[in-house]
């Protein structure tokens, strides 16, 4: 197997994970990570045993790296994507892809210009719940769905999350992007493409934030389904879990992990069963999502996960948010 050496842009928790991952991944190798803090970079480096720099275009300028992983503040993502597509480095990007659309673009142009891969790491489509519910309503065995519901909710941002690009949407993307463009993909990957967005909401309790805290999005799918994703950081009890209605039944999930969740599967017309979250096996969802990119990198295959799918979660995300802003729905494409 070939050994394919990869940079990280970015040595923050998420940076870090994403490193440890790949670190675990056979047939990769670390070669060089990169955080202007350079105590960050220096500490993760000797974590992995390999070099650190402060200045990512060093890293790109190392002919052994052939591929870069990218999680920096959301704001820093198109630039770092577009030097790394022109320095020849195939592309791993943390959601959100970018706050705007003008940057998705760039990003995807860029890779395209360059013929180089690009993913972004949506990995949720990694997670248990997530892929087994998916997998449920794409069998067909209870006809197509016709009805999504997901909430993902929290309190305020607090401790070492409340850092000051997360408050401001032009940098981190808002909760919409940089929090819920999990749920939003998964919707989209389970139901389809949205051609509608109806979003309610506001600045309730978060006040230090220029964006809303609390937000219901309802989504009109092409295929004729809808769907409601309920994003809070004002809520002092929290949950992650939701449900899909179908033509000939019901798939509900309240937790989507931790303790006794389970996944029930109950149709019109006969018995249910139940299938414990804790029993379905996959893969540590980081190192998977890193061996999709890299195994696309080898093997010269489109990535799982494309550029495009990282802009639709962004658009359904900058919908929801100007729906909030003009009381109206709002028509894709933007």
């Amino acid at each position: 197997m070939e050994t394919i050496g990869i940079g990280v842009i970015g040595c923050g928790g998420m940076g870090r994970s994403l490193a440890n991952g790949a670190h675990a991944v056979e047939g990769i190798e670390v070669i060089c990570v990169s955080d202007l803090q350079e105590e960050l970079a220096k500490t993760l480096a000797d974590n992995l045993n390999t070099k650190y720099t402060t200045d990512y275009h060093e890293l790109l300028a190392n002919d052994n790296i052939q591929a870069v992983l990218i999680a920096s503040p959301p704001f820093l993502h198109a630039q770092m994507a577009v030097d790394a597509a022109n320095a020849g480095k195939h592309v791993f990007s943390e959601k959100p892809m970018a706050p705007t659309l003008e940057d998705c673009d760039a990003m995807i142009t860029a890779a395209s210009e360059n013929d180089t891969k690009l993913t972004i790491g949506l990995v949720c489509r990694y997670h248990a719940t997530h892929s087994k519910v998916r997998e449920i309503v794409h069998s067909g065995e209870l006809g197509a769905p016709v009805n999504m519901m997901v909430h993902r909710i929290g309190g305020p941002w607090g401790g070492g999350n409340r850092v000051p690009w997360r408050l401001v949407r032009e940098k981190s993307g808002g909760s919409l992007m940089e929090i819920n463009a999990h749920e939003i993909d998964f919707m989209r990957w389970t139901c389809g493409d949205v051609s509608r967005v109806y979003g309610v909401g506001g600045q309730y309790i978060h006040e230090h934030t220029d964006y809303p805290d609390v937000v219901l999005a309802s989504l009109n799918f092409k295929n004729g389904a809808v769907g409601l994703l309920h994003s809070s950081h004002a809520a002092a009890v929290g949950g992650y879990g939701g449900r899909v209605d179908c033509e000939k039944g019901s798939i509900y999930f309240p937790q989507i992990w931790g303790g006794d969740a389970a996944i029930q599967i109950k149709p019109f017309e006969s018995e249910g069963r139940s299938i414990k979250i804790s029993d379905i096996q996959v893969p540590p969802p980081v190192q998977q999502e890193i061996r999709v990119f890299i195994e696309a990198v080898r093997n010269d295959t489109p990535p799982l996960i494309t550029g495009a799918d990282g802009r639709a979660a962004v658009e359904i995300a900058l919908a929801a948010y100007k729906s909030v802003e003009i009381g109206e729905p709002v028509a894709l494409p933007l």
